[in-house]
């Protein structure tokens, strides 16, 4: 029950914290901004080229996905135990 809620709240934070950087990379031109929605892996070019801008919520993202993990592996080993939430 807890990885599960971890794993949802990291998840969701991860989001937020990507659509900071979507709106970093509009604000900064319309190409970088749909450049980042439709081509792989350039959001992490504007970030690397931006990080000034995008450091914080690249690294809260970072964090978040860290969150996620570790819901992960409550949630397995929660389930290899054989525990039932009550």
């Amino acid at each position: 029950m807890l990885g599960m809620a971890l794993t949802v709240i990291g998840s969701i934070a991860m989001l937020v914290f990507n659509i900071q950087i979507l709106i970093t990379a509009f604000k900064t031109s319309v190409g970088w901004g749909i450049a980042s929605l439709l081509i792989p892996f350039v959001i992490f070019v504007f970030i690397a080229k931006n990080w000034a801008a995008t450091k914080t919520p690249f690294l809260r993202c970072l964090m978040a996905f860290g969150v996620v993990v570790l819901g992960g592996i409550l949630s397995v080993v929660g389930a290899m135990s054989g525990a039932t939430p009550q």
